[in-house]
């Protein structure tokens, strides 16, 4: 199971045109290649943050115009552009090594508790950053939408929060087995799933929130049974003062030091942190090895010669939580 950072689709800077968006996502099917030219039967999942971002912003620049799309319906489309681009370039990238593997896009609901305690409280950040005056404005439009102030460098402006809450079942799993099964490469739960829950009748309906990629991720990869979770990103692994001049690089950690650490606040709540807690879930829930790294290295990072290897130490093998 391999999970791409969103940097891997529209990296920082840039303008995210579909050109660009292209351009990154060839240059990251190479990594994927890599690993397929391998033999490794492979999941991909991606971020969608900037996509989803950019749809939103349509919605309340058009709401007067048009009426504005669910965040559920926008998480969907998201699938099916990057899926799009990442067919096309990860088929290229085979081609020309002489593999002939189909690759399929799935279209990815994940289940989620509509008691979830995420729903009280949204934090989740998306889209753009807006004035105090638009922000009243989508409220005004929509009750339902939270938004909330946050100091950038530009000074205080305001941005929309969502709910993100615990993916608890991949409604697709069976379905990519499938197609594991008859030999292609899969990619699925893209920006974490379509978030859908449950009515009364047991009838799926889908709901506006957004479900972390790296945590869906981890819940596919124990679901299908794999053998490993790859996230690849745009920093070396995992590091212990990022950023600052006691920076260090870890290597190697065994699940219970690593879960002390992150209890501790040691990794970056809306960064590293959910990436840690994504490694920690698969490698508790079956006893294999994870790995975060850099994308540029991914054949290195699936063979533990480059990033950060986890792997499981002083407990007993669990179910996923």
């Amino acid at each position: 199971m391999v999970a791409l950072g969103g940097h891997a689709i529209v990296p920082q800077g840039a303008a995210g045109t579909a050109e660009e968006q292209v351009a990154t996502i060839e240059r990251a099917m190479g990594g994927v290649a890599a690993l397929v030219s391998e033999g490794s039967d492979v999941v991909v999942t991606h971020g969608n943050g900037p996509q989803v971002g950019n749809l939103l912003t349509k919605n309340l620049l058009a709401r007067h115009v048009v009426p504005a799309m669910p965040l559920h319906w926008c998480v969907a489309q998201t699938q099916a552009t990057i899926g799009l681009a990442m067919l096309t370039a990860l088929e290229a990238r085979l081609r020309a090594a002489g593999i002939g593997r189909p690759i399929v896009p799935v279209l990815s609901r994940v289940l989620v508790r509509r008691d979830d305690p995420a729903w009280r409280e949204p934090t989740k950040p998306i889209g753009r950053f807006v004035t105090a005056d638009e922000a009243a404005a989508a409220m005004a439009d929509d009750r339902a939408q939270v938004w909330r102030e946050t100091s950038t460098a530009d000074g205080a402006r305001w941005r929309r929060v969502v709910p993100s809450p615990e993916p608890i079942r991949s409604l697709e799993a069976d379905t990519v087995r499938m197609l594991l099964d008859a030999g292609a490469v899969v990619t699925a739960n893209g920006g974490g799933g379509v978030p859908m829950v449950e009515d009364d009748d047991g009838r799926l309906v889908g709901v506006d929130a957004v479900v972390d990629k790296d945590l869906a991720a981890a819940l596919l990869a124990v679901e299908l049974g794999a053998d490993r979770l790859v996230i690849l990103t745009d920093v070396e692994g995992v590091a212990v003062n990022f950023g600052g001049p006691s920076q260090r690089w870890l290597d190697g950690m065994g699940t219970v030091e690593l879960r002390e650490m992150a209890a501790k606040g040691t990794f970056g709540v809306g960064s590293m942190a959910p990436k840690v807690e994504a490694v920690l879930r698969f490698v508790e829930a079956t006893g294999h090895s994870a790995t975060i790294g850099p994308l540029e290295r991914a054949a290195d990072v699936l063979h533990g010669r480059s990033g950060t290897q986890v792997t499981r130490s002083n407990a007993t093998v669990g179910a996923w939580q």
